[in-house]
């Protein structure tokens, strides 16, 4: 693995750390009395049940989650320009502005314009405790910018190119458009198993189990938190 590659990956980490420490509500302290912590159990959301039947979090879990992004987040919700100024603070030596944008929409499940904890707290479920199907499907639709249900090459262009921005000064020398575009032939080459111009979720799915690389990467928010 290149070194630009382990610092972009070290780098992924600590944002899904932040985020997890934003939503348990522990960015600004890291003790908490005992006062406070009995009063954490009382305070839940509306739909615990249904968020437990959605997670791989137990229900303290969830309650104790509830609290923290509520201290945090008093309105109950994240919007689109705080969500990528938290991105851009781990990502300094380029434009993570476009990728954030990507990926606050794969987390924005009902297209509001704004996260709320239950968004939040199922999309950290995956990438944390989530199946390899699960993480699989989420990675998808992350590509997939339309929601339509399958990959265009000029989706993974798209994002492949918000990549290399929010990976700025740490790429040397800068990739030309050409060389990405390149880079989306050799996806499509692969996964596109019927050359039919677009991947869907069973050619993405099937392509990524047989790649080891792939599967490791997978693995990268394993004990992150």
């Amino acid at each position: 693995m290149s070194s630009r590659r382990r610092r972009c990956k070290r780098q992924l980490i600590k944002f899904t750390q932040h985020i997890a420490r934003l939503i348990t509500g522990t960015l600004n302290s890291d003790n908490e009395d005992e006062e406070q912590e009995s009063t954490t159990v009382r305070c839940h959301p509306e739909n615990l049940e249904q968020l437990q039947l959605q997670t791989h979090f137990s229900r303290q879990e969830l309650q104790l989650l509830y609290r923290g992004f509520k201290n945090e987040c008093p309105s109950g919700v994240v919007n689109e320009d705080t969500f990528k100024n938290i991105y851009a603070v781990f990502f300094p030596l380029g434009d993570s502005s476009k990728y954030a944008q990507f990926l606050f929409n794969a987390f924005d499940k009902d297209k509001n314009g704004s996260l709320s904890f239950e968004e939040l707290v199922c999309d950290l479920s995956v990438l944390l405790r989530g199946t390899t199907e699960e993480k699989l499907n989420w990675a998808f639709n992350l590509y997939d910018i339309n929601k339509d249900g399958k990959i265009t090459k000029e989706e993974m262009l798209d994002i492949l190119k918000s990549i290399y921005d929010l990976m700025g000064k740490s790429i040397h020398p800068r990739l030309k458009e050409e060389a990405v575009r390149q880079h989306v032939r050799i996806f499509f080459q692969k996964m596109d198993i019927n050359q039919d111009g677009v991947v869907t979720i069973d050619e993405f799915s099937d392509c990524c189990q047989k790649d080891e690389n792939i599967m490791l990467s997978l693995k990268i928010f394993d004990n992150a938190v």
